[in-house]
């Protein structure tokens, strides 16, 4: 038999999942996280794994083919300014890139605005004399004296990283690769990156902004997977190590290393395709996929089985929910919206003196004051628990004991300063938090042009389907799905995803004089890079799937929008078809073409990956007798639609039996999350075990 193991290291639990490949079974284990050395509760959850495989040998490792792993490393390195101290090497005359950004305002009638501050201040960033044009052709050589003295000057400073970005490198990027070779016979113990290879897109401010954020991180997260590797060898592990990337496939451990910015979406992405691949099971092709864990909730509008992707991702936004007020990504990633606060968020009086919940979060260390780890603040965890959505003695399938008077006190300490009692402090909180995840998804829906009321809504993550019902129907949503193990979805998510590769590079051209030979050139030597990465992953050429797209606007204008030209030859990117494939998604977006306009390519992009496989996840095979619609007891509860405390059934979800039908409102519980249906609804369990729930509305 072989196994596979999934591992998610969020804000407040780590996850792990450990997979039968053959027969497709899970079993699931979930472990507080350790903040200050993440790879001591990764660690923890593998040998929780380890200890469950089947057999006499149930402890061994050596079967273990690979490690999956999904990590917010990146984004809290990012979001708390812990990374390495890092120079900046730019051509003479842009040094000031970073400050001057893109000279527009996030809010127009915000005049206190403010701005992120760059990860490289003014003194650490460096100039070179050098020229490179549009085209691609060097107007004026690299001063390579200029940039041994540059190097003398970096031996004195104090710099872990150097992140080198020249004008016009995703053209050619001949210069950076001169440069960062002088420098490294100056500095070889020093890490480089280069944004002709990070970046290789045209926005100056944005591939900066990237190559920047990518040095930053690098030393630390290639010291992370090696003693991450170190770490499972010495469980006995010697599968292959991949990670998730952001876009929603995975990678080797080592390019992960080499390529830190790919993974700021890494986890999320994980929960995105566990919802997809639940609803395709199910054969339902419009997904709003809903996670929410400790620290945040996120959200992903999928058609036909393909989640939307951006290009360009931002991260530590000075306001959450506005864009542009944040620094710049240039990285595929699933186009997911934060949309709300977790279960660790705490819970406070905002400057109005109103009732504010998140964006900061108890974590795992001090917790929620349920927790009683010393945490005091109350968080959406202690609401949920006073309300009666959670079961102090059953938490974590009663791994875990919550402390329901300190929850209590915490919640009564906040109401007391608004005049409000615990219970109506709780509710305020609950409320306030679906009411705002709620409000942004439907915003993101209309963005990506669609109608709310369409769409299946799949939740995951361990607080999940505590909101789901609730944010679902205040969308008018009618269906709700709730996977098995949900609240470890990420990790599920991580074993059906495919391994993908991506290459991008600029060259602005008009679509009628595009170079074929030179096209033709680039995309086969991008597809030979793709299929060399993925062949470490065991993915054939013949088996690639493959994308080509291309960015293309009207000469003079800013934007683009990208063309997807799936899986065409080469010898099919003819003009003709470039244009008419412009002109129709132009037309869909604007209603009309440009007269006279001419139509020109900014950016081709490739992608290659493994075939993606359906999955179908069952816990190990249960005693038949066991199942039973029967509650396994009853809980009081705060009925939203009534605005009461009321007493419910509550179910066993894994006794439930496949056809079971129940009525609401209900609590179903299972280890790691628990499904609360406090609307009217009619619940039943379909054969994949996934629990779906109608939701009805007064017509």
């Amino acid at each position: 038999m072989a196994y596979q193991i999934a591992v998610d290291v969020g804000g407040t639990f780590t996850d792990g999942v450990l997979l039968d490949e053959a027969a497709n079974t899970i079993w699931v284990a979930k472990s507080l996280t350790t903040p200050t050395d993440p790879g001591e509760g990764i660690a923890r959850v593998v040998e929780m794994l380890l200890a469950k495989k089947p057999g006499a040998a149930g402890h061994g490792a050596g079967d273990i083919e690979r490690v999956v792993h999904g990590t917010t490393l990146i984004t809290n390195t990012l979001l708390e300014r812990k990374g390495v101290r890092t120079a900046l090497v730019v051509t003479r005359g842009v040094e000031d890139t970073l400050d001057i950004r893109r000279e527009m305002r996030y809010d127009t009638y915000d005049l206190a605005a403010t701005f992120p501050e760059p990860l490289v201040p003014p003194a650490l960033r460096f100039t070179v004399g050098e020229r490179i044009g549009p085209t691609g052709d060097i107007w004026r050589p690299l001063d390579q004296k200029g940039v041994e003295e540059l190097g003398e000057r970096l031996a004195g400073e104090d710099v872990s990283a150097v992140a080198i970005c020249f004008l016009h490198a995703c053209v050619n990027g001949a210069h950076e690769r001169q440069a960062a070779d002088i420098l490294r016979m100056r500095s070889p113990e020093r890490s480089y990156s280069l944004s002709s290879e990070v970046a290789s897109e045209v926005g100056e401010y944005e591939r900066m902004s990237t190559v920047v954020a990518n040095a930053y991180v690098q030393p630390i997260v290639d010291h992370y997977m090696g003693v991450l590797g170190k770490r499972l060898t010495g469980l006995g592990i010697t599968g292959r190590l991949d990670i998730m990337v952001s876009h929603g496939g995975f990678t080797e451990a080592e390019v992960a290393a080499r390529f830190p910015i790919r993974l700021l979406e890494s986890g999320p992405a994980g929960g995105v395709l566990s919802a997809i691949n639940c609803g395709s099971a199910e054969g339902m092709d419009r997904i709003l996929a809903f996670d929410m864990g400790g620290t945040t909730a996120k959200s992903c509008v999928s058609i036909g089985g393909v989640p939307a992707i951006t290009n360009v991702f931002e991260f530590a936004r000075v306001r959450r929910f506005k864009r542009g007020s944040g620094l710049p990504a240039v990285s595929p990633s699933i186009d997911l919206i934060e949309i709300g606060a977790g279960g660790g968020s705490i819970a406070r009086l905002s400057a109005l003196g109103l009732l504010q919940v998140g964006p900061d979060s108890a974590g795992s260390e001090p917790g929620p004051a349920c927790y009683a780890l010393g945490g005091i603040q109350p968080t959406v965890t202690d609401a949920d628990l006073v309300l009666g959505y959670l079961d102090a003695d059953d938490f974590l399938g009663g791994a875990m004991k919550l402390d329901v008077e300190k929850a209590t006190e915490a919640l009564g300490a906040l109401g007391g300063q608004l005049g409000l009692s615990a219970e109506e402090t709780a509710w305020g909180i609950h409320d306030i938090v679906n009411e705002n995840m709620a409000a942004a998804a439907r915003t993101h829906i209309a963005e990506h042009g669609h109608d709310a009321r369409s769409f299946t809504f799949v939740s995951t993550g361990g607080a999940g389907p505590v909101h789901a019902i609730d944010v679902a129907r205040r969308l008018r949503i009618p269906r709700v799905l709730c996977p098995i193990a949900s609240g470890v979805g990420s990790c599920l998510g991580f074993l059906a995803a495919p391994a993908r590769a991506d290459r991008s590079w600029s060259r602005l051209e008009p679509v009628g004089d595009v170079d074929r030979d030179g096209l033709a050139h680039r995309i086969e030597a991008a597809r030979d890079e793709i299929a060399g990465e993925l062949a470490k992953a065991h993915v054939a050429r013949t088996d690639i799937v493959w994308r080509t797209a291309a960015e293309i606007r009207y000469r003079g204008q800013g934007a683009s929008i990208e063309i997807d030209f799936g899986a065409a030859a080469i010898a099919d990117l003819e003009a003709e078809r470039l244009l008419a494939g412009f002109e129709a998604e132009y037309k869909r977006l604007y209603t009309r073409i440009v007269p006279d306009g001419v139509p020109e390519i900014v950016t081709w992009r490739i992608s290659g990956q493994s075939p993606r496989a359906q999955r179908r996840y069952a816990f190990p095979a249960s005693d038949e007798a066991r199942f039973s619609t029967a509650p396994k007891g009853s809980r009081h509860i705060y009925l939203p639609g009534e605005k009461r405390y009321a007493t419910v059934p509550v179910y066993d979800r894994y006794r439930l039996p496949a056809g079971a039908v129940i009525a609401a409102p209900a609590v179903i519980v299972e280890p790691e999350s628990t499904l609360v249906i406090g609307h009217s609804a009619s619940i039943r369990v379909l054969p994949t075990g996934t629990i779906q729930v109608d939701l009805e509305y007064a017509r």
